[in-house]
């Protein structure tokens, strides 16, 4: 087996308990040593980063170790959230990882899926349509100003490697339902949404939601979004989960004048629809996407996700039904994945950008072939 994965969590953050993962994952693919390691620890372990990064350098055998710190790991073996944790993926055989982002030969570059990880925002050039990405970020605090990204087995502001050998397919869900039909914008100020089909912002958010959330008093914001819809996307219910659609944060409802502050600027003549995301929206768009990369993935050696810490175990109640989507659809397959509080993938009309609230996963394979990107942001 090319691709193994483990997870250990202990009483305390110590080298020894990412050395024990490693130990396990190297085990399981039948390897003496790694041509390539991921490492996520959670954030008991920033005060001592680099000491556990070298010591799982120096047991693997291997210099390309790259990860960071999350909030949360899991594997396909479950979660951890609230106590040391690290979670580790070893490459070997005819898989490898390279952190040389100029490594691939002329005219392929783009046709190549980089895990990218960063400690804090998104990094800006990040941005670029050259290079296809997925990952996440964690701007969660550690306790200290120490960087906590690592890449070529050192500290570092973030991390960006390839799979060498392997195919990437990559799935993106963001958990909305739609609410009602997407309708056009008319009247906008700045950040400010003031009418849409003939109803001012709010009037329109509230008559779209569950006759429960109107009743409680005001609107759920945090549970809302506004999903900008292209026009190449259609007018139906399911034009939020096509190519062209892109989610907004609501911030707040302003009573005296009935509009709605968005987290980006909209205009006049933009066709946009309410979204909601509770757990079993969630869980379903989860399985949707799941099933759509099974259609195009049939054998997977291994799976990345990079989940949002407010898509986990503390929205579910506990549970992760969203891990299980993907141990069912593909038994026994390794899995490292993270929560964090930033996903990152690339966008249909090009480039790469950070998305919240979402789950970002890579399926790799053995095939050359060019990688799919599926965004739901």
């Amino acid at each position: 087996m090319s691709v193994a994965s483990a997870l250990v969590s202990g009483n305390d953050a110590l080298p020894a308990l990412a050395e024990e993962a490693l130990a396990k994952a190297l085990a399981r693919s039948g390897a003496s040593h790694a041509t390539g390691v991921l490492l996520f620890l959670t954030p008991d372990f920033s005060r001592c980063a680099q000491q556990t990064v070298s010591a799982v350098a120096r047991a693997a055998q291997c210099t390309e170790v790259a990860g960071g710190i999350a909030a949360g790991v899991f594997s396909e073996h479950g979660w951890v959230i609230d106590r040391p944790a690290a979670a580790v993926m070893v490459f070997a055989g005819g898989l490898s990882l390279d952190h040389r982002e100029g490594g691939a030969p002329a005219g392929e570059a783009h046709r190549e899926a980089f895990m990218s990880y960063a400690g804090g925002s998104f990094p800006y050039p990040w941005g670029d349509a050259t290079k296809r990405r997925f990952g996440g970020s964690f701007a969660g605090s550690t306790g200290g100003s120490a960087p906590t990204v690592w890449q070529h087995s050192r500290l570092a502001a973030s991390c960006s490697v390839r799979v060498h050998g392997a195919r990437v397919d990559i799935g993106v869900s963001s958990g909305w339902s739609l609410l009602a039909e997407p309708r056009r914008i008319e009247r906008s100020r700045a950040y400010d949404l003031l009418s849409l089909g003939g109803e001012s912002a709010l009037d329109s958010l509230l008559g779209a939601l569950p006759a429960d959330l109107r009743e409680q008093g005001p609107p759920p914001l945090a549970a809302l979004s506004a999903l900008l819809i292209d026009e190449e996307s259609g007018a139906n219910r399911d034009a939020f989960s096509a190519a062209g659609r892109h989610s907004i944060a609501i911030l707040s409802a302003n009573a005296a004048d009935r509009s709605l502050t968005l987290a980006e600027g909209t205009r006049p003549g933009q066709r946009l629809a309410w979204a909601i995301r509770r757990p079993q929206s969630a869980e379903d768009d989860m399985r949707r996407s799941v099933e759509q990369l099974a259609a195009v993935v049939a054998e997977p050696v291994a799976g990345l996700v990079f989940s949002c810490i407010g898509r986990g175990p503390y929205f579910h109640g506990a549970h992760e039904p969203e891990l299980d989507c993907l141990r069912r659809a593909f038994p026994g397959l390794p899995l490292l994945g993270v929560y964090g509080t930033g996903q990152i993938a690339a966008c249909a009309a090009g480039g790469n950008r950070s998305l919240h609230n979402a789950v970002v996963t890579a399926l790799i394979s053995n095939s050359p072939r060019r990688s799919s990107v599926q965004s739901q942001s």
